[in-house]
């Protein structure tokens, strides 16, 4: 086939060959650098050597959904909806969990590419992004959708596989292993070679990044892992394209203890309970290793305190970056205004914001320091491709500021 397809403004043409793009979740540069130097990563260094590669900006807040979203829709947040784990509805003044497909804005670039005759497949770690990965996604055409998380319950009908774990010839791994990732990866290699789809997306887990720092050997036993199983992706004739959500800060005290401004106990001792809500958009069903806490939450006034007066007590907190309004955050990070809050509140990169500490379980981090993400400073993200840019994009990257959100329009209409 030699035509176009056009997915939420964007024009896409049609694959020569497989288009692989693996998100490694919280694949800070870092990690790379560091391994690159040490020369323990001979298949990554021979994309950056024949293909492309630079630091792309991935979307705020720096969390798992939001940019997942953004890569599978090629859009930013603004336009995909999807702006964290949680919002508030303040009708009920209940959190909604944002994981629901009905949620995400837009059609995601797989689901275009299989409703103009791609074979397309979606594999990711967590369930909680499988469905809004999958959306739009008719699994009797073909297609597959599942997660490693419920690798044991696949069905034809609701992922397009069954039996899994027998077909990819690995146990179920457990939510908080380096497994959980491999297990993707290694299924979409089995799946390369028997099913050769057009599109593939494989997102990983960041279970690795949160525990372990660069230069802890169980981080660069992680890293030659994902190493080989994209030298033997690459085997297939593929275009890959590797690409972060999000990057990985340290986020502890000289101590070794999380550095946390406790944001809402300060808002009640000052304004009176009640009054605001605080919501840490990071949180979802697998704490342990983060204790739902970020380097970006949200503000809901209940109508007694001013917005300014609550931007003014947070910006005075020492480790705050930024206090915004609803209107300027929305203008600076590109964010959905209906589902943004009265004030978005931003730490510096060595310090996270919770909620109250009376809701924060930190057990599962004793005995590591924290390591979290969702501020600016964790923007920054690995973007490369293993074949070469073709002389149209050569020339436009040197004038562009690359959005991570732009890997499957790169490696789909930018390579050779």
């Amino acid at each position: 086939m030699s035509h176009s397809v056009n997915i939420n403004g964007n024009a896409y043409r049609w694959p020569e060959r497989p288009v692989v793009v693996v998100c490694i979740d919280g694949g800070d540069p870092e990690y790379l650098r560091r391994f690159l130097a040490d020369g323990v990563l001979p298949n990554i260094q021979r994309f950056i050597q024949e293909g492309y590669s630079t630091v792309a900006t991935g979307s705020m807040p720096s969390f798992t959904c939001p940019n997942n979203m953004s890569i599978i829709t090629g859009t930013p947040t603004a336009r995909h909806g999807i702006s964290g784990n949680f919002y508030l509805d303040t009708k009920t003044w209940e959190p909604v969990v944002m994981t629901g497909p009905e949620l995400l804005r837009g059609e995601t670039i797989l689901a275009g590419f299989a409703k103009a005759g791609a074979k397309v497949v979606s594999i990711t770690a967590k369930d909680k992004l499988r469905r809004q990965l999958g959306k739009g996604l008719d699994v009797s055409q073909g297609h597959v959708s599942f997660s490693s998380e419920y690798a044991d319950r696949c069905t034809l009908e609701e992922n397009g596989i069954e039996n899994a774990l027998e077909y990819v010839g690995m146990p179920k791994p457990d939510m908080y292993s380096m497994e959980l990732s491999l297990f993707v990866l290694e299924a979409g290699i089995r799946l390369l070679q028997d099913k050769r789809p057009d599109l593939m997306y494989l997102s990983l887990t960041d279970f690795v990044q949160h525990k372990w720092a660069p230069e802890e050997a169980q981080a660069r036993h992680f890293y030659q892992r994902l190493d080989d199983t994209f030298g033997r992706l690459v085997q297939e004739d593929i275009v890959l394209g590797l690409i972060a959500d999000h990057g990985m800060s340290d986020k502890s005290n000289e101590a070794g203890e999380p550095n946390v401004i406790w944001l809402q106990d300060i808002l009640d001792a000052e304004f009176g309970a009640g009054e605001t809500t605080v919501i840490c958009p990071i949180t979802d069903a697998f704490v342990a290793h983060h204790g739902a806490l970020g380097s970006f939450v949200r503000i809901w006034r209940k109508g007694n305190v001013s917005v300014q007066a609550i931007i003014d007590r947070v910006a005075a907190v020492e480790g705050v970056d930024l206090a915004l309004g609803k209107a300027i955050a929305c203008r600076m990070f590109d964010l959905p205004e209906d589902r943004e809050a009265d004030v978005v509140v931003i730490s510096r990169k060595n310090v996270v914001i919770g909620s109250s500490a009376r809701l924060h379980d930190l057990n599962g981090l004793k005995g590591h320091r924290l390591r979290t993400h969702g501020g600016i400073t964790e923007t920054k993200v690995p973007f490369i491709l293993n074949r070469p840019l073709n002389a149209e994009y050569r020339k436009n990257v040197t004038y562009t500021d690359i959005k991570s959100y732009q890997i499957f329009e790169f490696a789909i209409n930018g390579t050779l």
